[in-house]
């Protein structure tokens, strides 16, 4: 059974910084794209950044500049580096692994680690 499990969240105050780490296990984690989501409450989740496994990015237009997401898939853990934190920054967030396999999406999802941003 596939599991990904996020650490790194918690509280931080307005301008500072997190790290959070997703470790994948029993998945052959370099063919899959991976990503971070992230849902606030009363809001829809929402893609934060992906990183493709030939290592191209994609960022949420409201975290450009400020995270940076990253893999390493000899450890099979995908990063986000949060930076300038800010308060609408508050939310559960939700690794995730993706690939297509013919017709079909086959999608894992980790528990989620929440990440509050307040003074």
């Amino acid at each position: 059974q596939v599991q990904l499990v996020e650490s790194g969240g918690g509280l931080v105050q307005p301008g500072g910084s997190l790290r959070l780490s997703c470790a994948a296990s029993r998945i052959i984690f370099s063919i899959y794209d991976v990503g971070w989501y992230r849902q606030a409450p009363g809001k829809q989740r929402e893609l934060v950044a992906d990183i493709t496994s030939d290592l191209r990015t994609n960022y949420a237009d409201s975290v450009k500049g400020r995270f940076t997401i990253s893999r390493d898939n000899a450890k099979s853990t995908m990063y986000l580096q949060m930076n300038s934190l800010k308060p609408e920054d508050t939310a559960v967030y939700y690794c995730n692994t993706h690939r297509i396999v013919g017709l079909k999406d086959i999608d894992y999802w980790g528990q989620g680690t929440q990440v509050t941003v307040s003074s």
